[in-house]
């Protein structure tokens, strides 16, 4: 029996298959030294009165009061 051949496609798809696995690889390295960074104090979000998200919270001394029963909930009836 003869050896397989190896032709210079084989080798071409052989070398950037190599080429693709160290980069993922060192990829996978580099996300397993960064893991520490992300927390939850990182993912928290707050949205302020115009609708704009923002990563500092609100100022409580700023907050509106609402009475819950001033809330109509509803179709309003027909006069």
């Amino acid at each position: 029996m003869s050896r397989a051949r190896e032709t210079f496609g084989k080798k071409e798809t052989r070398t950037k298959k190599e080429k693709k696995r160290k980069e993922k690889e060192k990829k996978r390295i580099e996300r397993k030294e960064n893991k520490g960074s992300g927390g939850l104090d990182d993912m928290i979000a707050y949205v302020d009165e115009f609708g704009n998200i923002t990563s500092t919270p609100p100022d409580v001394s700023q907050r509106k009061t609402i009475n819950a029963e001033d809330i109509d909930l509803g179709v309003p009836r027909r006069s």
